[in-house]
């Protein structure tokens, strides 16, 4: 046996451990022992691979020899390999019958001994998957029609819309020409840190395997909604559903909506495109203060150009691609900034510094983190919380505005003038922050975050017995409270 297949193995069986260490089946794993009965199998497949796209699993598992009362491993019969139905081999009869098409997998594993069967089973990713031109669905021990369940269906497809988006067509049969006309390629291979190809099939072999175009038919092209978004020389080329997703920038002269328009930008430009330009744009309008050091004065922006980038970056990544006539919005008011996009937030905006990162729209995401363009390892947010804290800025107010996410981004302003909101936030978010970096939050590294004076302390030990009675922090030590304070989720 080579290398790679005792590794195979040696992963499959420890898969399996962790299966069979679950305390119950999940709507994603199904275990037999003997059954093998073809209609049965279809409708599992069908069932689990909705399943797991509803429970955000990549993969669901149907496993034969495996008791499903105690999870003991007992071995069975069934052999996938040589199994027929209606004359059919067993696997070539599934694939028939599921749509869309699945790339499931039969394996036969000796497992301490005993014979098993897995079946790993792709999560949807397109469309509900169907056996014999029916969905079904995992519920308990149940496998019911989908049809009879559209509250689920339609959270299914909720989780399926943004795949679809991005993959969708934002132009069809697209002569060549047109195409390099479109897409700004010259940047695309700049932000991608690829040498231009010297001649127009390689150009359009790398956009294709970065899914920015799709050959059509009659030597055509495609541009996807992923390519148009990202490199679009001007996003009115495109229809709607992307035209719309321009980010729009407003300045104000005052502190609301109702004061007088200063500036108004519209984005032309993909977002990989226009970037950098954006970014510039609003820092050129960013009134500055004068920081004076050990030998010269130097003006600094009034909101720090890493946390700007990173909130920018954020908004465009995580919007909801489906809300159809939003796109990010960025508003400029004398006394604060907005940042707003369409979609509810996967996670609890208090859970943003923590949270794995997650994305409705993970081409996009992918590629405009290899772009660099934002964070690749999650802590976008934590460049954020760290640069706020360092120009001892009000705290952020990361916020849920009906169906999208706003963050609120405050100008300077003293502990004195801050609310007690923003005071308990402020240590909430330092305590978050010192946590993630392996150190705890004490009465001395929150006073200066703060700003507050060391003969002030009992300022800062205000804030940290309001934000212990909110439920925000806790002790790291509960028998020595003294020793410093941690969120209330670590």
């Amino acid at each position: 046996m080579s290398l790679t297949a005792i590794q195979t193995l040696e992963r499959t069986r420890r898969l399996i451990d962790d299966l069979r260490a679950l305390p119950a089946e999940t709507s994603w794993v199904e275990f037999k022992e003997n059954n093998s009965d073809g209609h049965l199998v279809g409708k599992l497949i069908a069932a689990l691979s909705n399943a797991a796209r509803l429970a955000d699993q990549h993969f669901a598992y149907l496993v034969w020899g495996v008791r499903d009362g105690d999870h003991e491993a007992v071995g069975t019969s069934f052999q996938p390999g040589v199994k027929r139905e209606q004359g059919q081999p067993f696997e070539l009869w599934l694939a028939s019958r599921l749509q869309p098409s699945l790339e499931f997998r039969f394996e036969e594993v000796d497992y301490h001994g005993q014979r098993l069967v897995l079946l790993t089973i792709p999560a949807a990713a397109t469309a509900p998957v169907e056996f014999d031109r029916s969905g079904y669905l995992r519920i308990g021990s149940a496998t019911p029609r989908l049809s009879d369940h559209p509250e689920r269906l339609r959270a299914l497809w909720s989780r399926l819309q943004p795949y679809v988006w991005e993959t969708g067509l934002a132009a069809q049969f697209v002569p060549g020409d047109e195409v390099l006309a479109q897409l700004d390629y010259a940047n695309y291979f700049d932000l991608t840190g690829q040498r231009l190809p010297d001649n127009r099939q390689g150009i359009f072999e790398r956009l294709e395997a970065d899914r920015l175009i799709q050959r059509d038919v009659g030597s055509h092209w495609n541009i996807t909604n992923l390519g148009a978004i990202l490199f679009a020389k001007r996003l009115s080329d495109f229809g709607p559903s992307v035209e719309r997703k321009a980010v729009r920038f407003v300045a104000y002269d005052g502190p609301g909506r109702a004061d007088t328009v200063t500036h108004r930008q519209d984005g032309q430009r993909g977002y990989a495109a226009g970037f950098q330009g954006l970014v510039d744009f609003i820092d050129n309008l960013l009134p500055r203060n004068e920081h004076i050091g050990s030998a010269f004065r130097e003006e600094r922006p009034l909101y720090p150009a890493i946390a700007l980038r990173e909130l920018v970056a954020n908004a465009l990544i995580h919007q909801d691609m489906t809300i159809t006539g939003a796109g990010p919005l960025i508003e400029l008011f004398s006394d604060r900034m907005e940042i707003t996009n369409p979609g509810a937030p996967l996670v609890s905006p208090d859970r943003f510094l923590d949270a794995p990162p997650r994305s409705r729209n993970e081409a996009l995401a992918s590629l405009m983190r290899r772009m660099r363009l934002c964070e690749e390892q999650g802590t976008g947010i934590d460049k954020v919380l760290t640069a706020v804290e360092l120009h001892q800025l009000p705290p952020p107010d990361f916020r849920t505005e009906g169906e999208a996410v706003r963050v609120v981004f405050f100008a300077p302003r003293r502990f004195a003038d801050m609310t007690p909101e923003e005071r308990l936030r402020a240590c909430y978010q330092h305590a978050a922050l010192k946590h993630e970096s392996g150190q705890r939050m004490t009465n001395a590294t929150l006073r200066e975050r703060l700003g507050v004076d060391a003969k002030n302390a009992s300022q800062a030990s205000v804030v940290i017995r309001h934000a212990l009675q909110a439920g925000l922090i806790r002790p790291a030590d509960p028998e020595h409270p003294r020793a410093g304070y941690i969120p209330f989720w670590a």
